[in-house]
């Protein structure tokens, strides 16, 4: 994590399972994944409309991780999400709780509920999780491992969350981070209020100018680099 960004998400490292622990992709694939977390929030909409119409106008691939929770407040905009085709979607539990501190079995309930909640409701298998506030332990892989998911943390930061970051910093931040096979953590329910405004001068200039490509994050993972002439 980095220091002074206000962040909302905390890393731990866990002994052991780095190898199934997945933070970004391949670096020498010009690609890059922008992933929105939609955590339930207790002020304002829960839902970024500006963010999301842009990245729908401007056909801006994307990963969004709701909660249980998110989803059951936002059944109109969970479909128009999923209604876009270069859209993907998670899960990130179900009532974003510290998965550290719970025992086993609560952990398995606060994962699965969220996944089964997409599957019943909309159904879509969706096999990418992300830890609420990126915490885990030992228990959290070994579940999400027999679950059949996929675990997903990230390996940029943007600390949209923090309202008294200024853009500058923001895009200072993100620029010096992101490279090929990169993985950014924004937010998409609101909470973000520069997020719209940093997203759109990261993929209108910044990747431009690097050669980079946004892309879900399937795509990401699945990107191997051309072996060179």
């Amino acid at each position: 994590m980095t220091a002074g960004l206000g962040l909302c998400a905390i890393l731990t490292t866990v002994e052991g399972s780095s190898a199934q622990v997945i933070r970004g992709g391949t670096p020498s694939c010009q690609t890059v994944a922008l992933t929105f977390d939609l955590c339930p929030v207790r002020q304002g909409t829960g839902y970024d409309a500006d963010l999301i119409d842009y990245l729908i106008e401007h056909r801006i691939p994307a990963t969004f991780f709701p909660s249980g929770r998110w989803i059951d407040k936002h059944d109109p905009e969970m479909k128009k999400l999923l209604s876009v085709p270069f859209f993907e979607m998670g899960t990130h539990g179900q009532v974003h709780a510290h998965l550290a501190t719970l025992d086993e079995e609560a952990q398995r309930a606060e994962i699965i509920t969220a996944v089964d909640r997409v599957k019943t409701r909309y159904g879509l298998t969706a096999p990418l999780f992300r830890p609420p506030y990126g915490e885990f332990n030992d228990a959290t892989v070994e579940i999400v491992r027999k679950l059949g998911l996929q675990f997903i943390l990230w390996n940029v930061v943007s600390g949209d969350p923090d309202p008294s970051l200024p853009t500058e910093r923001m895009l200072t931040h993100l620029t010096a981070s992101t490279r090929g096979g990169g993985m950014i953590v924004f937010h998409a329910n609101g909470k973000g209020k520069h997020t719209r405004e940093v997203v759109e001068t990261l993929t209108q200039e910044f990747f431009p100018k690097q050669g980079l490509k946004p892309v879900t994050v399937t795509k990401l993972l699945a990107c191997v680099p051309q072996a060179k002439p």
